[in-house]
């Protein structure tokens, strides 16, 4: 079985481009709520997603919070030979993880665990490292290894083991994290893999892009270009905003019928394929689910739709350094395990999570310090 997903994960390199296949798996929300478990979690692991973004007082703590939206991974390998783990591919870190087989926590009794003593090319570290998660942390050491991805092979990468993991990881479709983000927020303080990629000449552009599909499988992602494939009309570039090694850009308003609904007067917000919904401040989002319709559960923790109106709901519209990038009911509405419908909304910092991203192929150009928005085909 895991030689099958293996033979699906990776495909040749086609005109230059590597392409990784990104599968959609059941997310935390659905395995706890299937185990009637999800109400305790929630309580216990609060949804707070901007976490990993707010200044760091301590550079080797990494915030990551429990997302339970979670689904999509794609495939790598580490070490030789390969041993194969899921990934999630996240723009809003810089640091590549799994567990590793000396991890004693029961988040990793069902994912892929590293073993080191089984790769001929594996160094060790010289330091430890930490992740923090508010309501918990994950630590480990630090190693050296070659990562394939696809039929590319990087060599001498630092990544971290994993020894002791919160509990909420168990729930996760993904083994590990592999973070894109732009150089200098790495916990583990070594070069990222993307930049690795550039500098061992196995990228023929310095970026990258990503195509996520509501399907469980469609979904790609595509180092060293773009693929018209996955997108129509033109790309839409937006310059990176700050030094924070995030991928931040400024958004000029949010409006709905030509109505400014939140982000009066600009605000930044970053680009994050690590977080799955939009995110941010309380008074801007309730003011955005008040015009779409919506209501507050019973719990008083999301915002419910019914799923009979998507047809009379209005567009998002995000106005972006000029550009109007539209978002429809369908991309913005979410409908759960219990056919409930619920908005794609969540308090916090502003972050373009999944919801925004299914909508708009999104290009991050690392050498040009620019992102690109198109719509998605």
């Amino acid at each position: 079985m895991k030689s099958a997903v293996v033979l699906l994960a990776f495909v040749a390199i086609a005109e230059g481009l590597i392409k990784i296949p990104l599968f959609r798996g059941m997310s935390a929300r659905q395995v706890l709520e299937e185990k009637g478990l999800f109400e305790e979690y929630r309580r216990k692991f609060p949804y707070n997603p901007s976490a990993k973004f707010q200044p760091r007082v301590d550079q080797s703590l990494v915030p990551i919070t429990f997302d339970p939206e979670m689904t999509y991974y794609g495939v790598i390998g580490i070490g030789t030979p390969p041993q194969f783990f899921k990934v999630l591919f996240d723009t809003g870190s810089s640091d590549l993880w799994i567990p590793s087989i000396n991890c004693t926590s029961p988040a990793c009794y069902d994912h892929a665990k590293f073993n080191s003593t089984a790769s001929s090319t594996f160094q060790a570290g010289s330091k430890s490292f930490s992740i923090s998660y508010g309501t918990g942390f994950m630590s480990g050491i630090t190693g050296y290894d070659t990562i394939k991805i696809s039929d590319i092979y990087v060599e001498h990468q630092i990544f971290g083991l994993s020894h002791f993991e919160a509990p909420f990881l168990e729930a996760v479709p993904w083994d590990g994290i592999l973070g894109l983000a732009l150089p200098g927020i790495s916990v583990e303080g070594g070069t990222t893999v993307i930049n690795n990629m550039w500098n061992q000449g196995k990228l023929p552009q310095d970026l990258f892009s990503i195509y996520l599909s509501s399907s469980v499988e469609g979904s790609m992602l595509i180092l060293g270009g773009t693929d018209p494939l996955y997108f129509s009309g033109g790309i839409n570039w937006v310059p990176v905003h700050g030094a924070t090694g995030f991928w931040a850009i400024i958004i000029e308003s949010i409006t709905i019928n030509g109505n400014t609904v939140a982000c009066s007067g600009s605000c930044q917000a970053i680009v994050d394929s690590g977080t799955s919904l939009i995110v941010g401040p309380s008074k801007d989002i309730n003011n955005i689910n008040g015009w779409v319709g919506a209501y507050t559960d019973q719990f008083g923790n999301e915002a419910v739709v019914s799923c009979s109106n998507l047809n009379v709901m209005p567009d998002i519209v995000f106005n972006i350094n000029g550009y109007s990038l539209s978002l429809p009911p369908s991309a913005y509405v979410m409908q759960s395990s219990t056919s409930q419908c619920k908005t794609g909304f969540e308090s916090g910092s502003w972050i373009l999570g999944e919801v925004f991203m299914r909508q708009f192929y999104t290009v991050f150009d690392i050498g040009n310090n620019m992102v690109g928005f198109a719509q998605a085909a």
